[in-house]
């Protein structure tokens, strides 16, 4: 009785209860959480559903194999894991995995029996789900999970510092379900934003778990072209004790209705019911052995009241695995490729023989270059190169009625620096071109400069260039504030360099000089440098000179100036002008003269002291070229000696010691007959001998003789001038590249008598004036390799050579070049025809041809199985075709194609795969195009040029006929090659309209076509124009319609009117289509003649028909008395101008019969079908409009085929006639309907 009442009350419940598939797993039998005395073994046991499931053991999530410490075994479905010896370390969380089933359970240890009490109990680590942090993310969601109405978080973080715009982030359940718009009550979905770190945090909340919430997820970011996706899990289960699962709590329902009060009373009649609750009763295994009319009182006795739920997981238990007739291997569930990679799909099938299709997204695949079928024995692979986002689809194998399915998953790389910044160290002024090169075309990047970003501002000063792969920062006109650290970003990666920009070199246009000025003179010190916007400091003796009274600073221009006036002995000492921001000074000495008489004479013989000089007679003084040389000799004798300098034995200068005065007086007599670069002055003590702006030819050896009357003495002083090199010879370009060359130069003949230390090379583009300069530091080979020049711009180069006194001038330019490289390799190469001895080749130009002309193209071949290449022929070939002749049949033979140009050949060009020398059969066949295949229409006198293309192997023989007649050929001209046929007509003829038939054929097999060539004229003049009728200001006209109509429709005729007096033509009608009309609007009292041109679609007739007769029209008040004679009658019996024809019509769609009547008075129209009267059915429609009549059938059916009548009759009684059949009263057709 308990069991029917428990039976009426629990079934209806349970049969619209689904038990949710997330709580069955792969096991029937799982291992639980024991407990285990140290140094005891223990031994966990799992069954599993299938005999050959792959199950795996793990320990606090980390894969467990057999070892002293562990032994895993297996026999069919039976699994077990022992722990041998345990510690107080062995008791951690284990778990068993079999598919998508995992299981955990604990081990306890205890202390053996007398020992410590204390038990070690670890919890469950989350599993480790860490996955590779690659793409966008930062930080990927991690796989989870959580109790039925538990709550669990996955967060997602993007770094926004290298993208342009805010990523956008998509979250999914499975494959397609976006999970945006299920937000609610148990799905939230968060954002937030990290100012500092620049990071996005996406956060997907799940509230109060459902079991069915298990699953796959998948989260997906995206920002303009960068994408990144990661997948993970979410496990929900039911809430469990510490022995692990229970199939009675897992199928006991909970009751959350108003029944709860019925529950209870019903618990309280049943509690004498014994109900086992021993935690190691096995319920499948009782369940699987009892009968099925035991199921309901195991449920009950065990507490199991979700009975439908057991039952379905019976019957899934007991049921066996359906096997696939015709895969034996089927796709995996998903693949994953990198973009621009090849990935192979595979399956195996059970016949060797079958053919299978393979889907893209339900669209069967096509085979082309990227898809690739291939079957091999069972196997059947579908290979997919170069995979792009597009390719990123379901893909599904079908055979027969059975197919497998499996999703592709495109990643799309990182963009990469594949050649990084590059140090440039400029000077001011000039142009800076940061360059680097990523992986990939389009990409974009970000410039930033010290970390801020750099955007093209008002002044242009950025300029950013893109050049395939390549990616330059432009820098127009350096300055200092442009030096800094510049980094460009990928999402891959990023480079920085260092720009550093240095000051333009200050030249001396003038230096400074010495002076030896007297007491109460003005001494100035002037100098001039090359930029005027340089400004300097005046040092005396190493301290700063200020202006007062006396001291005058002034800087005008490129030319600066110290002035002191009143000149006293304090002011004597040595000068110094300092550039500001320049490492160089000008210096000069002030020498004070000071007068003094002695009255005491004396003798004192002359003696030179080259001691006070800090040198000896043999020591050598070295001035650089185009300084002053100044040699101070201190003398002393009494009377004051003469001076007398020579080089050699060359007297330079006599002088004298005296008073200053009388000495310069007789010197610069002297001075006048020498070198106006020689200076020889002598003060008392003191004999300078100075030379402007030394030269070589100055260097020797100098001798001074100071002679009075007290004797006389001698000094000899050797003098080296050094100067910068001689410039060398002009540069020598070696070899050039796409942006570079090799250029090599002889060193300097002399090195101005110090040893060359370097060069500095500059170079230029031929049409500018502007010199760049290479490296700033001497660079000390004669070899160098310039970089960085624009391909297709010719330079030139010059060369300065560099020694310890400076730079010489420039070498001559060299020869100008141009920086070229040579072309990418030429594209499509295949073959187009082949035949036993030849084949024909076609290709495409390069896509980067560079900027030389590209000169032409080389074809080779080489047989299989050797390594010569053999030109097919000699010289280059500008064509991108090539038919090479005089090969062996049967040959394999590989080719290859090379384009060349000034930079010499590319890269080859190669097919695929050999090519054997033979003859393919062809089937002839005819491409008719599409403009042939209605009337041609040509004029006469025009030009016909019909090309028909045509294939077939071997030639096929084409044949010309028309009318059926073969085709003369002084009637038409006929060209003929291997695939297509040309007939030419050079001046058309009326003749030559009619039809064209052409055959091509090979022994026994042919195709033919026909043309329909129509050539048209101007139409000859109408017939017998005749003036009707004369009324008022009108006049009624008719004629007849040309006898010649140019072999084309008549489209209508001009009528014109003139004065008889005048002869003046004007028209009245243009393209008039009766042959009868009405002029009005005469003029009273003029008569007029009147003629008419016919028209086709050439044109108007060359002459016109002309009335015999005149029309005059009377004037007013004249009486005018009609004739006698007999009214006309204007009736007309009805007749058709435009018969029905015959038509073919598609069921299902609208048609319409059509002719036209004439008829006075307006006949009556009626249609008949098979001679019944169709006036009144819904079905058809009838219209008639300017003698148009119209038969609407309205979707017809095959039922509506047969003959229509029309029939006309007008008020006289006249009926219309059948023009051709003979029958009176109607016109007919017959229609046969097509289904």
């Amino acid at each position: 009785m308990i069991d029917r009442y428990f039976s009426s009350f629990f079934l209806p419940d349970l049969l619209f209860h689904d038990f949710p598939n997330e709580v069955f797993s792969a096991f029937t039998k799982k291992p639980k959480t024991q407990e285990a005395e140290e140094g005891s073994s223990v031994v966990f046991e799992a069954e599993t559903e299938k005999p050959d499931a792959k199950v795996k053991w793990q320990c606090n999530s980390k894969d467990v194999a057999s070892g002293d410490k562990f032994a895993i075994t297996a026999d069919g479905n039976k699994h077990s894991l022992t722990i041998r010896a345990v510690t107080k370390e062995d008791a951690n969380v284990y778990a068993v995995i079999a598919g998508g089933s995992k299981v955990k359970f604990e081990l306890k240890v205890v202390a053996k029996p007398g020992g410590s009490t204390l038990m070690l109990q670890l919890y469950a680590q989350p599993p480790d789900t860490r996955q590779d942090l690659t793409g966008l993310f930062t930080e990927k969601p991690q796989s989870g999970e959580v109790t039925v109405g538990g709550n669990i978080t996955f967060v997602a973080k993007v770094n926004a510092e290298s993208l342009l715009k805010k990523p956008t982030i998509k979250w999914f359940k499975g494959k397609w379900m976006d999970l945006a718009s299920k937000s609610g009550k148990h799905l939230q979905l968060k954002e937030t934003y990290d100012r500092n770190t620049k990071v996005y945090t996406f956060e997907m909340q799940i509230i109060a778990a459902k079991a069915n919430f298990a699953g796959g997820y998948r989260c997906e970011v995206s920002s303009r072209d960068k994408f990144d996706s990661c997948n993970f899990e979410l496990a929900v289960h039911e809430a469990a004790t510490s022995e692990g699962f229970d199939i009675r709590a897992a199928f006991r329902r909970t009751l959350e209705m108003t029944h709860s009060n019925i529950l209870l009373c019903l618990l309280t009649c049943i509690s004498a019911v014994q109900v086992s609750t021993e935690s190691d009763v096995d319920v499948w295994e009782i369940l699987s052995h009892a009968p099925a009319s035991e199921y309901e009182k195991i449920a009950f006795q065990y507490g199991i009241t979700d009975l439908r739920g057991m039952l379905k997981r019976l019957k899934k238990m007991k049921k066996e695995e359906k096997k696939s007739a015709a895969f034996l291997k089927k796709l995996d569930p998903a693949y994953q490729v990198t973009k621009g990679h090849k990935i192979k799909l595979a399956v195996e099938v059970a016949n060797p023989d079958v053919e299978v299709k393979w889907l893209k997204n339900g669209q069967e695949i096509q085979k082309t270059g990227r898809y690739i079928f291939e079957s091999v024995g069972n196997m059947r692979y579908l290979t997919i190169n170069h995979c792009s986002l597009a390719d990123d689809a379901a893909y599904s194998c079908v055979v027969g009625e059975e197919k497998c399915t499996t999703e592709l998953f495109v990643k799309e790389p990182p963009v990469l620096i594949v050649k990084n910044l590059e140090d440039q160290m400029v000077m001011k002024g000039e142009r800076v071109e940061l360059e680097c090169e990523v992986s990939e075309e389009g990409a974009s990047v970000k410039w930033e400069k010290d970390g801020v970003e750099l955007t093209r501002d008002e002044s242009f000063k950025y300029r950013f260039k893109k050049d395939g792969c390549k990616h330059i920062l432009i820098i127009n006109e350096a300055t200092k504030e442009d030096c800094g650290h510049y980094k460009v970003k990928t999402n891959g990666g990023e480079s920085m360099a260092e720009l550093m920009v240095q000051e333009k070199e200050l030249e001396v246009y003038q230096s400074i000089a010495d002076l030896t000025v007297k007491a109460k003179d003005q001494a100035v010190f002037k100098c001039e440098v090359s930029d005027e916007n340089v400004r300097g400091t005046w040092y005396k003796n190493g301290v700063e000179v200020k202006p007062d009274a006396r001291v005058n600073i002034t800087h005008i221009g490129r030319i600066h100036k110290l002035t002191i006036d009143d000149v006293k002995p304090e002011d004597e000492g040595d000068y110094t002008f300092v550039p500001d921001g320049y490492a160089f000074n000008l210096s000069a000495k002030l020498n004070f003269l000071e007068v003094k008489i002695d009255y005491v004479p004396r003798q004192d013989p002359p003696k030179i002291h080259l001691d006070c000089m800090s040198c000896t007679a043999e020591s050598t003084i070295v001035v650089v070229a185009g300084n002053k040389l100044r040699l101070d000799v201190p003398i002393t004798g009494d009377p004051a000696p003469t001076v007398v300098w020579t080089k050699g034995e060359k007297v330079k200068q006599p002088s004298v010691c005296r008073e200053k005065s009388s000495s310069q007086h007789r010197f610069s007599r002297y001075l006048a007959e020498g070198d106006g670069r020689v200076h020889v002055e002598t003060t008392k003590g003191h004999c300078i001998f100075t030379i402007e702006g030394a030269e070589r030819q100055d260097e020797g050896i100098y001798s001074v003789v100071v002679r009075n009357p007290a004797g006389e003495d001698t000094a000899d002083i050797n003098v080296k001038v050094v100067d910068v090199p001689d410039p060398p010879q002009a540069p020598r370009i070696l070899s050039v590249g796409e942006d570079s060359c090799v250029v090599q130069w002889d060193p300097p003949l002399f090195d101005g008598g110090q040893p060359v230390i370097g060069y500095v090379l500059e170079r230029k583009k031929t049409k500018s004036y502007r010199w760049m300069r290479l490296n700033f530091d001497p660079y000390p080979e004669t070899t160098y390799e310039a970089k960085r020049m624009i391909e297709g711009v010719p330079y030139e180069m010059r060369v300065y050579a560099v020694n310890s006194i400076g730079m010489s001038r420039h070498s001559p330019a060299s020869q100008p070049f141009v920086p070229v490289a040579p072309t990418s390799e030429p594209i499509g190469l295949c073959v187009d025809d082949i035949s036993d001895t030849s084949i024909s080749l076609k290709w495409r130009a390069p896509e980067r041809i560079g900027s030389a002309e590209l000169e032409g193209y080389v074809v080779e071949y080489c047989k299989e199985g050797t390594d010569e290449w053999i030109p097919a022929i000699q010289g280059l070939t500008e064509r991108t075709s090539l038919i090479i002749r005089d090969l062996t049949t049967g040959d394999k033979l590989q080719f290859r194609v090379r384009a060349y140009n000034m930079a010499g050949p590319s890269a080859p060009a190669t097919l695929a795969q050999p090519v054997t020398i033979r003859e393919i059969m062809q089937r002839p066949k005819i491409w008719l195009p599409r403009n042939l295949r209605q009337t041609i229409v040509k004029k006469v006198g025009d030009t016909v040029n019909l090309l028909i293309p045509f294939q077939g192997k071997p030639r096929p023989i084409v044949t010309w006929s028309k009318d059926g007649e073969p085709l003369n050929p002084t009637f038409a001209n006929v060209r003929n090659s291997d695939l297509d046929t040309i007939l030419f007509i050079r001046k058309t003829e009326r003749k030559h309209s009619g039809k064209y038939d052409l055959k091509v054929q090979i022994e026994n097999v042919e195709d033919t076509v026909s043309i329909n060539l129509q050539i048209v004229d101007l139409p000859g003049p109408p017939q017998a124009l005749k003036i009707m009728d004369v009324w008022g200001f009108n006049v009624a006209l008719e004629w007849k319609p040309p006898k010649d109509n140019g072999n084309c429709e008549i489209t209508g005729y001009t009528i014109q009117k003139a004065d008889k007096k005048t002869m003046e033509w004007y028209t009245v009608y243009e393209q008039y289509r009766r042959t009868n009309c009405v002029s009005s609007d005469l003029i009273m009292g003029n008569e007029y003649v009147f003629r008419v041109f016919a028209m086709n679609l050439v044109g108007l007739s060359p002459e016109a028909c002309n009335t015999k007769d005149s029309a005059y029209i009377q004037k007013t008040g004249i009486m005018y008395k009609p004739p006698t004679y007999k009214e006309h009658d204007f009736s007309e019996a009805p007749k058709f101008t435009h018969p029905l024809v015959n038509r073919s019509i598609i069921a299902g769609y609208n048609a319409t019969l059509s002719c036209s009547v004439r008829g006075i008075p307006k006949p009556k129209v009626t249609w008949y079908k098979n001679k019944m009267d169709i006036t009144n059915e819904a079905k058809y429609r009838m219209l008639s409009k300017q003698g148009v009549l119209t038969l609407e059938i309205r979707k017809p059916c095959p039922f509506d085929g047969g003959v229509y009548t029309c029939k006309a009759v007008n008020d006289k009684e006249h009926m219309a006639v059948i023009v051709g059949r003979g029958l009176p009263q109607h016109h007919s057709t017959v229609i046969p309907l097509m289904p």
